[in-house]
């Protein structure tokens, strides 16, 4: 266990991504079976443990600590695991520390009341970063910088097999059909079995992404591409769409909807895969149809997502669709290895036999020219849209990213001048600093024009950046709320931000009556005074675009 918590701290604590790939794959060669799988699968987000949930941990301190110093703890650090790990009473010699394996095993076998028990002797035998490895690895959402793919990544890197190196593809097309602690998995990445075969039906298949594509001043690599160079000849264009991408497959019966990272959304979205009748896999653009029979805002698909269960209301009011960009099997054939002229000719033939109207086809954009590409991009046909997708006619579907295949052409963003109001710590590496910001704009009220918060943003900025953003919250604090602080913002005094974000919708959720879509900080304005930062009219003149 001590081994498990002490790789969550060091990949808490690296910021590079290839200093983390390197961390796992030690630590996976290091620790014997099945002790590695179930690390794997708690750092991947596969390993549930009903037995403890984090309520019951609460409940549990309150028994050996004072609720009120737990609660003041809790509000200054902000992360429950590190809470307890740190405010629990040390027993020394209690109890053995336990191993990972031993602890996995025993909980999923465990009534609620048994593994409560076995979680409490657990703490007294084990350090306070023994404490905390085992409080997020109960609980889940490690939140320590690695992604499902990138902890799959480190499980190519981990081989080799059979002499020669693993691609990460490879291990996405079987990671669905197995099941921890992946015994069979890390036998043949080591050479001492063959590779598994997965006999997962509707199995997900790793997505091609795209490239930005950048001006002339901001291309910086081998797969950047000058815009002008696009022609009809050489490209097809299609419109992006503001939704989730997504991969719908159907096998023998069998109906999953994945996300572009694996992640299976399928119980969120039963009326979709309910209208499914066919043995192929689909990739696409997850939309909600709007009254008019459109394509409803993004903060409408919000709505359904991350949901265990889904109502008939919920359905009713935000059925979901499916934006078809390409077919990748049919009929059990991998069409993958086709040009993509090829594979657009059996999408097409594909979506028209389907005469299914949760299911309908990305229509190409004609162009003749850079130039006329520019200006369609610049004024798409509706705001549902985020710009350009460019895809080679003569381009395989190959997982990842490769070069010089497709391009993604966003839309410019949209820009307003906010005012800081508020800053929360952030988490894991940027536990120590306030890094998330809310920010506001003028609003007229008969006292006058005040501050209203219309966003909240934690990146876009360097680690220079947010080393004087910190100083200055500490700095301007005139309240403080646990782990939140209140910074000084009116006419006279107040820090403005440039943000930039991708859309604006109406909200009944926001006070303000706007949600932004993807905030950051584009620019911090020391220079500019805070009375002159943008008003809400501004915010409602955006959403007329």
């Amino acid at each position: 266990m001590q081994a498990f918590a002490s790789l969550l701290e060091r990949l808490v604590l690296t910021p590079s991504r290839n200093a983390k790939l390197q961390l796992i794959c030690d630590y996976l060669r290091h620790t014997t079976d099945p002790s590695r799988g179930w690390a794997l699968a708690a750092i991947t987000g596969d390993l549930d443990i009903p037995s403890v949930k984090p309520a019951a941990i609460r409940e549990l301190v309150a028994s050996r600590v004072d609720p009120v110093l737990f609660n003041l703890s809790y509000d200054y650090v902000g992360d429950l695991a590190e809470t307890i790990s740190l405010i629990w009473p040390q027993r020394p010699g209690a109890n053995r520390a336990p191993d990972l394996n031993e602890i996995v095993e025993t909980l999923l076998e465990s009534t609620k009341a048994q593994g409560l028990k076995l979680v409490e002797g657990w703490l007294d035998a084990l350090d306070s970063t023994g404490r905390w490895g085992l409080l997020k690895l109960i609980t889940g959402g490690l939140r320590v910088g690695v992604s499902a793919r990138l902890a799959r990544q480190a499980v190519a890197d981990f081989g080799p097999a059979e002499g020669g190196k693993v691609d990460v593809a490879e291990i996405e097309e079987l990671w669905h059909g197995m099941k921890p602690p992946y015994l069979d998995l890390f036998a043949w990445l080591e050479g001492k079995g063959p590779k598994p075969v997965s006999g997962a039906l509707a199995p997900f298949r790793p997505p091609m992404l795209a490239h930005p594509l950048l001006s002339k001043a901001e291309r910086m690599e081998a797969a950047d591409l000058d815009p002008s160079l696009i022609s009809p000849k050489d490209f097809a264009a299609e419109w992006k769409w503001d939704g989730v991408r997504v991969q719908l497959a159907a096998d023998q019966g069998v109906r999953r909807l994945y996300t572009r990272n694996g992640d299976d959304i399928s119980k969120a979205f039963p009326d979709l895969l309910e209208t499914v009748d066919f043995n192929a896999t689909l990739d696409g653009e997850l939309l909600i149809r709007s009254p008019e029979g459109g394509v409803a805002s993004f903060n409408e698909l919000q709505q359904r997502m991350n949901r265990k269960t889904v109502s008939p209301k919920q359905m009713a009011d935000r059925p979901a669709m499916l934006r078809a960009y390409d077919l990748l099997n049919e009929n059990g054939e991998d069409l993958r290895p086709l040009p993509f002229v090829d594979r657009r000719k059996c999408l097409e033939r594909f979506v028209v036999s389907l005469h299914n109207e949760s299911i309908d086809l990305s229509p190409l954009v004609p162009f003749d020219d850079a130039i006329q590409l520019e200006d369609t991009r610049r004024n798409p046909p509706t705001r549902e849209i985020e710009g350009l997708m460019l895809k080679r006619w003569d381009a395989p579907y190959l997982a990842g990213r490769p070069a010089g295949l497709w391009y993604k052409w966003k839309r410019d963003p949209m820009l307003i001048d906010a005012v800081l109001m508020y800053a929360q710590r952030g988490h894991g590496k940027r536990s120590s600093f306030y890094s998330d910001f809310t920010f506001g704009v003028w609003r007229a009220t008969p006292e006058g024009d005040e501050l209203a918060p219309v966003g909240k943003a934690y990146f876009g900025f360097t680690d220079e950046e947010l080393v004087m953003l910190d100083k200055y919250v500490r700095d301007h604090t005139y309240e403080r709320y646990g782990p939140v602080r209140s910074v000084t913002a009116n006419k006279k005094e107040g820090l403005v931000l440039e943000v930039a974000f991708e859309g604006l919708q109406k909200s009944s959720r926001h006070k303000s009556g706007v949600a932004m879509r993807f905030p950051r900080i584009h620019r911090i304005r020391w220079d500019k005074p805070s009375r002159d930062a943008d008003r809400m009219e501004t915010l409602e003149a955006l959403l007329a675009i």
